[in-house]
């Protein structure tokens, strides 16, 4: 590993990305929560995407009650990267209570847009900035004398603002209001009148010629959405056939049910009499929605539940029960920090050891870890041929970020091809079986062949046991036959990988640092690799999109001289499955660790690969 002396230069500078001010800066909206604020910077993002510029909005939300601290987050980049490494460049400031810190976190050079009744505005020293003070609460006032509207309105006098300094095209941002509040004409008309006014204040007031930060029209998201990624996996769910939602509430993985639920209540009618061909139901707990999934799946339907790291948690003895009574089913797990209650609106990676895992006794669980919307869209509809055929219990790990945040997203393509139901015998094939067993392994790839209830022939009813079983589904406690079910689960689930989704593989296929990842890291990867190559460092790397590991995860690591797994936990939980897949290269594969929370930046990848990188002997 010997880069150029480009190395000492990124090092010296702190990782500092070159300003590049137009399309390619952050934007920081800082307000209270249940301020209204929603509204308003949906329309900004909206409007540099219809402007085909690409835009990635993230809402950073307390979990608490209505009046903490909010922030919006929006990279603009027409790279498409999601993080900023560092500061913000424009910070709209209207929270009182974090205005200090938020014109603290402004690079040299960012614009500060701050209201002139928060009292930091009044005491601020910093001259590497641009300060704007606006009275966004008075230009309100002006259209609403109830205090309430004129709180929600003067979110509005920003988006006036942001449009005259940033440059946003004025028919674009009119457009988008008259889209966020269709359907109530005066509303409209109101909201267009304030962000006028905030424009014209702009023009009046403000110094154009000291933001260097500007929205140009592109061409760059023609034939893209704007998708939530619970959203996305819910019509994956859709496409997938399933007919039953067993669900408990739990932020971050609601919106995921609710949104499947009111997709299935359009589209899972029966043509012939006009009724809901599916059913959702609300449990008590977690516990036992899981419960309900692996009874619906049990019965034959296509099942599936929505949570959190806490809901995984109280999940374990059924997850147990569906893997060793072998019954399909899907869970979702939007992760986010743990453990206990952690920060439930904060985002993390920490349940991958713990989904792997689930349950006591020797588990090994299919693992499933798309990234971004269209993966989680493909690969939730291909959960439920993978839980059917290999009749166990599927985990899918998003996290909150991936599941909560709007993506920019191509189209989803309509699904080809029928469903996998797997091994299920019907009537007239029991007729043919001589000696049918329900936990038999006719074929030798660890699979046995199952029964639906409702299967008229006497060789189809069997018990279904947590406890222990036989081939025949008959209750035992005799060591040999115990091990010879359990092993040939083993061997079942270590099959499954070659239906899985595979890894990929990107970068210099000469550079000898590799870097792993999966989920969402995979944005905070893409950037840090550019970084490093304009710097002199080759990197490739891999994303991992399953687990138990494909064997080229194994030539991956052996292929290099040194491999960094990146992922959004504290103790390395997929670097540690990797060492155990390769104990031969375990020396080789090290940590590129956050988890503080926030989405996964390029930063941490970047100081992790350069802490360890050696200076050229002529430096």
């Amino acid at each position: 590993m010997r880069p150029t002396a480009g190395a000492k230069s990124l090092r010296a500078s702190r990782l500092r990305l070159p300003r590049v001010p137009i399309n390619d800066f952050t934007i920081n909206v800082a307000t209270v929560n249940g301020s209204g604020s929603a509204s308003s910077n949906t329309i900004v993002a909206k409007t540099i995407f219809r402007m085909g510029v690409p835009i990635t909005p993230k809402n950073l939300f307390p979990s608490n009650i209505a009046g903490l601290p909010t922030w919006f987050l929006m990279r603009v980049s027409e790279k498409g990267y999601q993080c900023r490494s560092g500061r913000h460049d424009v910070t709209v400031a209207m929270n009182a209570a974090t205005a200090v810190d938020d014109i603290a976190d402004l690079a040299p050079g960012g614009v500060l847009f701050i209201d002139e009744s928060i009292p930091a505005a009044k005491s601020i020293e910093r001259t590497d900035i641009a300060v704007h003070l606006v009275p966004f609460a008075k230009i309100a006032k002006e259209y609403a004398p109830d205090v309430r509207l004129r709180k929600l309105l003067a979110n509005m006098v920003y988006v006036g603002v942001l449009t005259e300094m940033l440059g946003f095209d004025h028919d674009t941002v009119m457009s988008v209001v008259a889209e966020q509040f269709s359907g109530k004409e005066k509303v409209v008309k109101l909201n267009q009148d304030v962000v006028n006014a905030g424009i014209a204040h702009a023009r009046e007031h403000c110094d154009a010629s000291s933001v260097e930060f500007k929205i140009e029209a592109r061409n760059l998201t023609q034939g893209k959405m704007f998708i939530e990624g619970n959203t996305a996996a819910a019509i994956g769910c859709l496409m997938g056939g399933c007919t039953f939602c067993g669900w408990y509430p739990i932020t971050p993985s609601s919106s995921l049910c609710e949104d499947f639920i009111s997709l299935a209540k359009k589209h899972r009618i029966d043509a012939g009499t006009g009724k809901q061909n599916f059913a959702a139901v609300q449990a008590e707990d977690e516990l036992a929605s899981l419960g309900l999934v692996l009874g619906a799946g049990w019965a034959g339907a296509r099942s599936m539940t929505a949570t959190a790291g806490p809901g995984i948690s109280l999940m374990a003895e059924f997850a147990g029960f569906g893997y060793y009574a072998e019954i399909p089913g899907v869970v979702f797990d939007v992760q986010r920090v743990g453990p206990s209650t952690g920060m439930p609106t904060r985002t993390q990676q920490g349940d991958l050891s713990l989904c792997v895992n689930l349950s006591h006794g020797d588990t090994g669980h299919i693992v499933l870890i798309p990234a971004g919307p269209e993966e989680l869209y493909e690969i939730s509809a291909q959960a439920f041929d993978i839980a059917e055929k290999y009749q166990t219990p599927v985990f899918v790990l998003t996290d909150l970020d991936m599941g909560m945040n709007n993506w920019m997203s191509d189209r989803f393509e309509y699904p080809k091809g029928g469903f996998d139901r797997g091994k299920v015998l019907t009537a007239e094939q029991l007729k043919k079986v001589e000696d049918y067993g329900r936990y038999k392994d006719e074929d030798g790839d660890g699979i046995p062949y199952r029964t639906l209830p409702g299967t008229h022939h006497p060789k189809a009813p069997y018990f279904t046991r947590g406890s222990g079983h036989d081939e025949y589904a008959g209750y035992t406690e005799k060591s040999p036959a115990y091990i010879k079910v359990i092993d040939r689960i083993a061997r079942k689930i270590a099959g499954s990988v070659v239906d899985l989704p595979k890894p990929v593989i990107g970068g210099d296929e000469s550079a000898e640092i590799g870097i792993i990842h999966y989920g969402s890291t995979m944005y905070a990867v893409e950037e840090a690799r550019d970084i490093l190559a304009e710097n002199g460092v080759k990197t490739r790397d891999m994303r991992v999109r399953s687990v138990p590991l494909h064997d080229e995860v194994v030539e991956f690591v052996n292929s290099c001289n040194v491999v960094y797994v990146a992922e959004q936990n504290r103790d390395g939980q997929l670097a540690d499955l990797i060492r155990l897949k390769t104990p031969g290269s375990a020396g080789k594969i090290k940590k590129a660790l956050y988890y503080a929370g926030m989405p996964m930046a390029a930063a941490p990848v970047v100081d992790a690969i350069m802490a360890d990188v050696k200076e050229p002997a002529h430096v």
